[in-house]
């Protein structure tokens, strides 16, 4: 059997960095550090070697096809297949931005929501039986889908939703926001809220494709990290990176055979309901 792997995306610092570091510690297999930086990325593989730890590096951007592309095929070439992926790769803008909420809008969804979603639809084929995927959301999605209309949130919990059916209203919300109207359409206020209850969502209906697919065993998860000191919370967060990287591993480590957590909301390593 060819050795196993597990990529973590947008992995050069904060949260998911600290899942390479502990990934390198427990998952039996090569762990890749991933960044859209080259440099960057491969400055933080030399720390990590620094503590004895052995992540390999591969560029990532999770907004560009030939990047995504030229991943998939490394791994397909090179070990024939992926065990764990933990789409953690994301970006907020700053409270005290000026940027119109429009741009805001644009450029958090496609980044957060189509990123994630253009990575798992280029190496959800690579997964074999007992993998495990990690869709790092936030508890603002939690938030957001609260201050959206009844009508939204119905369309959102619809059990029978699929990717294509989410990625209309996604899109719908950044036409909205283009528009100035996206809150009396129903929307909430919140460019990043939004696009992890995407995420959200989106985990939901992976894990009824997957359930319903020949090979066995594959979970996949969201959760929220908690309120971490990173650079995406202009360092406000209370918990430590390593500390965020808890629920994300325990997610990426699930014994095989694990029937719950599965296609959930993971916070503190309890299923929560975030449409609820």
């Amino acid at each position: 059997m060819s050795k196993k792997v597990a990529v973590v995306t947008g992995s050069n610092k904060g949260i998911g960095y600290a899942i390479v570091r502990g990934l390198c510690k427990q998952f039996d297999g090569d762990v890749y550090l991933t960044a859209r930086n080259e440099e960057l990325g491969k400055q933080a593989v030399k720390i990590l070697n620094s503590e004895g730890l052995s992540p390999k590096f591969h560029q990532l951007d999770i907004t560009d096809q030939a990047s995504i592309d030229r991943l998939r095929d490394f791994l397909k070439t090179t070990y024939g297949g992926l065990d764990g992926l933990v789409n953690n790769a994301g970006m907020a803008y700053k409270q005290a931005s000026t940027a119109p909420f429009s741009e805001q809008a644009e450029v958090t969804i496609k980044t957060n929501y189509f990123g994630t979603l253009t990575v798992c639809e280029a190496l959800f084929p690579l997964l074999r039986p007992h993998a495990r995927v990690v869709n790092v959301s936030s508890m603002s999605s939690s938030s957001a889908i609260k201050k959206c209309s009844k009508e939204i949130r119905a369309k959102f919990a619809n059990p029978k939703l699929t990717i294509d059916d989410l990625t209309r209203l996604i899109n719908e919300f950044v036409q909205a926001a283009k528009n100035g109207n996206h809150e009396s359409k129903g929307y909430a206020n919140s460019a990043y809220g939004m696009s992890k209850v995407g995420v959200s969502a989106l985990t939901e209906i992976q894990h009824r494709q997957l359930s319903a697919d020949p090979r066995e065993d594959i979970l996949v998860n969201a959760c929220c990290p908690g309120y971490v000191d990173t650079d995406m919370t202009s360092h406000k967060g209370h918990k430590t990176i390593d500390q965020g990287a808890e629920t994300p591993l325990y997610l990426a480590l699930l014994p095989p055979g694990t029937k719950s957590p599965a296609g959930n909301f993971v916070s503190e390593r309890k299923v929560k309901n975030w449409s609820g």
